[in-house]
């Protein structure tokens, strides 16, 4: 017999157990579904989130999943294949082939970050290969940073990273040439550009040299600053008529749902990266417990219109009894 929760969680990262702690708290059924490939998990540590700055990622996740377990909450391991619509439920298929129902899903997987192909970039990630000045900055404050421009938003980035450091470099690498206005911004702010694309990353001793550009040039550099294009990892939610589109910060794709996390599909939730590339741990579990008590609320109002609904039955059938009694009674009186 197929497992039926009245919640899955697909995704089990800041927003996912947070969610599903917000619904295991509100006494509900809940399955949490997590492949085990978490964004952050090449960074040292979780920042900006208060009380648990500087925790490493694993650590926090471990202590979420504690908490989710000590309400009652379940969890398992593995890749969602496919989600599709089984009456009033979801049918949720995982990629060894266990099959599992809900009656509401809340979908927190992330996103992948597709890094430029920049040899020797991707070993790098995480350590002094970043992209989020509120994520790292603190860490590589004061230190040579080089922005490896790839699209419009580079000049943003390497405004946001002058706040940390007073020796930033703007490499073009394939950005599309700068506008004038670009171009003051940058050299109001002391940043030089640097022209050319960049061939490889260098590294002595395991630390970042620097990059080595197409025509040779050696640029030092201790820090570089890469945008990674973000994917949602929502292919498995096609068979709902559900799927990612461009999000409007030109940064990637995500899912699209209103402020609560509900998406255009009757029964789906959305939270976290997913939706929001630009959510922060703090961010992501925030959303993630709003999106948990919207589904609660949901499963509230259906739970009273059910009840609603049984209540008139019975009171119909009661009258109804209670009618034909009386005319049963009247028919004797009658002789009849």
């Amino acid at each position: 017999m197929t497992e039926r929760y009245e919640v899955v969680v697909i995704g089990g990262g800041a927003a996912g157990l947070s969610g599903a702690l917000m619904l295991a708290r509100a006494r509900r059924s809940v399955l949490v579904i997590d492949g085990g490939s978490p964004r952050n998990a090449p960074a040292d540590g979780v920042h900006g989130l208060l009380a648990r700055d500087g925790m490493p990622p694993a650590e926090l996740l471990a202590r979420g999943r504690d908490e989710v377990r000590r309400y009652g909450g379940h969890l398992a391991d593995g890749e969602v294949d496919t989600v599709t619509r089984d009456g009033e439920d979801f049918t949720v298929v995982l990629a060894g082939g266990r099959r599992v129902r809900a009656g509401r899903l809340l979908v927190a997987t992330g996103l992948v970050d597709e890094l430029p192909e920049v040899p020797g970039l991707r070993e790098r990630w995480g350590r002094d290969v970043v992209h989020c000045p509120y994520c790292h900055g603190w860490e590589v404050r004061d230190r040579p940073i080089g922005v490896l421009a790839t699209g419009p938003l580079s000049v943003h980035q390497a405004l946001l990273f002058r706040q940390w450091s007073d020796d930033v470099v703007f490499l073009r690498h394939t950005a599309p040439p700068l506008g004038d206005e670009q171009a003051e911004q940058l050299a109001a702010r002391g940043v030089p550009v640097v022209e050319g694309e960049v061939a490889s990353v260098e590294v002595v001793a395991d630390r970042l040299a620097g990059v080595r550009l197409r025509d040779g040039r050696l640029v030092a550099r201790e820090v570089l600053v890469a945008g990674p294009r973000m994917v949602a990892r929502a292919g498995f939610l096609a068979a709902l008529g559900l799927r990612a589109v461009a999000h409007p910060s030109g940064a990637g794709e995500h899912v699209p749902a209103d402020p609560m996390g509900r998406t255009d599909v009757p029964g789906v939730w959305v939270a976290g990266n997913v939706t929001d590339p630009a959510a922060q741990v703090g961010a992501a579990a925030a959303a993630g417990a709003l999106a948990a008590a919207a589904i609660n609320g949901d499963l509230v109002a259906e739970e009273t219109r059910r009840a609603v609904e049984a209540r008139r039955r019975d009171v119909f059938s009661a009258e109804t009894e209670a009618r034909v009694s009386e005319l049963v009674a009247g028919d004797r009186r009658h002789g009849l």
